[in-house]
């Protein structure tokens, strides 16, 4: 009876596959049936027969999640880079990562990046009244980079945001072996160009697993048509808190009188920039169509 191992893919290039298992890294093939349905993505736990030096993929084991574009599954958590440095996140663009990254089960890690060149208070304040983990960080002075370090340890990570934000300069400082390239600012429209267009899960010295995606652009933030309007709050946990403490069991937080969410957005308990994705997000999965609610889902 021939022996089956288990491992994780790391890298796909042509139905041939980089698997880390107990022994290291293994160079596998799929059999016909794996590459035939295209089943297989970076992060998928699978069961394979050693051949020689090789193995042979035979089964994918279920997953936990998945995301579509970029295309990794079984991720851990979701470190979103995002800065007031050059070029400036728009928060809506955060918040539906995160909310995309919480529907999956997957936890949202908030790296303030190029904190050196702008310290990002606006965004540090939202996001930690919205409860989220937040890292300062520069890839420049180290900062963050041991806080980083324990974040990723015995996880399955990976790094979104901003081209340019400083993802790969960040992966490159948290562990010395990656030679990631960096990408450049465009003078010309102030928007970074993307180094990054495939995804691979990079085994990092503490053991844990961490990828470098491309940016928000190719993002599957599509995916929110899957967020359901009455269930938004969900996915904004500071919004969450307040549920059942307005007037109405209905309420939109949008216009209804004695809201409870509006009153903690005045009182500052809420990050405006937070409460005005939520609005934008509901809006958009309210005009969303049955049939078109069932595409892209993750």
């Amino acid at each position: 009876m021939e022996e089956r191992r288990q491992g994780v893919i790391l890298k796909g290039i042509g139905g041939n596959y980089e698997v880390a298992w107990e022994s290291g890294v293994l160079r596998c093939r799929a059999s016909a049936k794996l590459r035939r349905n295209g089943v297989l993505s970076v992060g998928d736990r699978v069961v394979f027969r050693l051949t020689g030096k090789e193995g042979y993929l035979l089964e994918r084991l279920p997953r936990k999640n998945i995301l579509i574009r970029p295309a990794i599954a079984n991720i851990d958590q979701l470190i979103i880079l995002a800065s007031q440095a050059p070029p400036v996140t728009d928060p809506y663009l955060v918040d539906q990562v995160a909310a995309v990254a919480l529907c999956q089960g997957i936890q949202p890690v908030i790296v303030l990046s190029k904190c050196d060149l702008h310290p990002s208070r606006e965004l540090e304040r939202a996001y930690r009244l919205a409860g989220f983990p937040v890292v300062r960080a520069s890839a420049l002075t180290g900062e963050g980079i041991a806080a980083l370090q324990g974040l990723l340890a015995g996880k399955i990570s990976a790094f979104t945001g901003n081209s340019a934000i400083g993802k790969s300069s960040l992966l490159n400082r948290l562990d010395g072996r990656f030679s990631l390239q960096v990408g450049d600012m465009s003078k010309k429209i102030a928007r970074g160009k993307n180094t990054t267009r495939h995804v691979e899960l990079l085994p990092l010295e503490s053991g844990g697993l961490v990828a470098d995606t491309p940016g928000f652009s190719i993002f599957d933030a599509a995916s929110v048509e899957r967020l359901e309007g009455e269930i938004l709050t969900r996915f904004f946990p500071e919004i969450h808190r307040l549920f059942g403490q307005c007037r109405f069991s209905d309420c939109t937080h949008r216009k209804e009188p004695d809201c409870a969410v509006r009153k903690a957005v005045e009182q500052g308990e809420i990050a405006q920039s937070r409460y005005q994705s939520y609005c934008q997000l509901q809006e958009y999965v309210s005009r969303q169509k049955p049939w078109e609610s069932r595409k892209g889902k993750l």
